[in-house]
């Protein structure tokens, strides 16, 4: 459903309201197009005392991004701060004087990225100097406007194992992502030949694939050159076959809760699989005193029980290959809680407690990387049957003031699917514009 408002914000008379009555006024956001897959301008390096991590190779890798990397700009596209020298609340001053004069002139979707240090367990003042910036970058995000993001990236190793985080935060697949913290590992990277192609010769499973999120997941893989398997329920066998078809994938109709589904997947990849995305998922909502045990049961086993399952199953058959990416839902509701809803939102944080207990794991035994993405308000067939004003409400209650498309999603998902985010592990990337719950 179009969102009307912001729309109406971008005309003489929205403007003037919106302004008089102190209004939220969003700015269209500018995400990533066939035309425009990539920013252009500049993109303002600033180092904040001794750089600690990697300092050597950052300019190449701020290169990569294809924006112009310069000391200094009058309207920079983007902006990296390294901060991994901070290591005092003195030394944090340097951080106010850096960005305090130019952060006014970061242009209109435009990027700020800190970089920060893994937090001493010997050294409480380097440990809260480091910390204080998840804190900066949390409320720059929520007070910066114009659909600009802010995104904090701590750096383990090199600056070349944040090359494809770097590649995402400071393009406009990342236009959703606003006040989050990602951990980058000290980890190989294998970069791909292709970067605008990075996932060929993968082949990947999209659960929950024959419409929205879902679809909007598979279409970006098979975008980025991987082989699809569309997977979704029989029921909606149509849809799934539309999808399938028009993306050149092939469609599974399969119930991801049956007992042979991780068996069906595995003899559709008989070469392997290279990613498995776990989308599926269901509502039943209703306020506990009033939810039959069904209703629990079935959210639980499709959103959650499904995930465990099937994971396990494709590890131990060996399945998942080394570099595997494995991606799960998870949600604002599993993060902030929602009432109507305790058996989404358990089943939903039931997935970051398999992320943050299976990653170290999965890499370990097998060389598979193991991440979330946790969606906000999306613009989905399922939001646009909300009541009208709950819409609004989910729509407005982020940094950016309105909803996330699926393909806000779909673009985070295949970054963390890329054969080069292998140092990203044990990650839950909030989609969401920042979202004021659970912030």
């Amino acid at each position: 459903m179009a969102d009307r408002y912001l729309r109406f914000t971008h005309t003489a008379p929205g403007r003037f309201l919106t302004c008089r009555l102190g209004l939220p006024e969003p700015a269209a956001l500018r995400r990533r197009t066939p035309e425009h897959p990539a920013f252009d301008g500049d993109l303002l390096h600033l180092t904040v005392g001794s750089p600690a991590v990697g300092a050597k190779e950052l300019p190449a890798v701020l290169a990569s991004t294809g924006l112009t990397v310069a000391a200094a700009a009058g309207a920079p596209t983007a902006v990296v701060l390294d901060a991994t020298g901070v290591a005092s609340t003195s030394a944090l001053a340097g951080v106010h004087a850096l960005l305090h004069p130019v952060v006014r002139s970061v242009a209109t979707s435009g990027r700020i990225v800190v970089l920060s240090a893994p937090l001493s367990a010997t050294d409480h003042h380097q440990a809260a100097a480091q910390q204080a910036l998840e804190g900066f970058v949390r409320s720059l995000g929520k007070e910066i406007g114009g659909g600009r993001t802010v995104n904090l990236v701590r750096l383990t190793g090199a600056a070349r194992t944040a090359e494809s985080t770097l590649r995402f935060l400071l393009s406009p697949r990342s236009a959703y992502i606003s006040g989050q913290t990602v951990e980058v590992a000290d980890a190989p990277v294998t970069a791909p030949e292709d970067w605008s192609r990075p996932l060929t010769g993968r082949t990947a499973v999209v659960t929950g694939a024959a419409r929205g999120i879902g679809a909007a997941v598979a279409e970006v893989l098979a975008r980025d050159g991987a082989r699809v398997v569309c997977l979704d329920v029989p029921q909606a066998q149509a849809d799934l076959v539309r999808t399938a078809d028009r993306l050149g994938a092939t469609a599974l109709p399969l119930d991801i809760t049956s007992a042979d589904a991780a068996d069906r997947i595995a003899a559709a990849v008989p070469d392997g699989l290279g990613a498995l995305i776990h989308n599926a998922g269901v509502t039943r909502d209703r306020r506990l005193a009033n939810m039959p045990a069904e209703r629990w049961s079935s959210v639980l086993d499709v959103n959650l029980a499904a995930v465990l399952d099937t994971t396990d199953a494709l590890l131990k058959a060996g399945v998942m290959t080394n570099g595997g990416r494995i991606v799960a839902t998870a949600s604002i509701a599993g993060i902030a809680g929602n009432a109507g809803q305790t058996n989404y939102a358990a089943s939903k944080a039931g997935i970051i407690g398999l992320v943050r207990s299976l990653a170290p794991r999965a890499a370990a035994e097998h060389g598979v990387t193991v991440n979330a993405v946790a969606p906000g308000f999306i613009e989905t067939k399922m939001t646009a049957a909300v009541p009208l004003l709950i819409r609004e409400a989910g729509r407005r209650m982020n940094s950016l003031a309105q909803a996330g498309l699926p393909q806000d999603v779909a673009e985070t998902t295949s970054w963390l699917a890329h054969p080069a985010s292998a140092p990203v592990n044990g990650q839950v990337v909030r989609v969401c514009g920042q979202s004021l719950l659970g912030a």
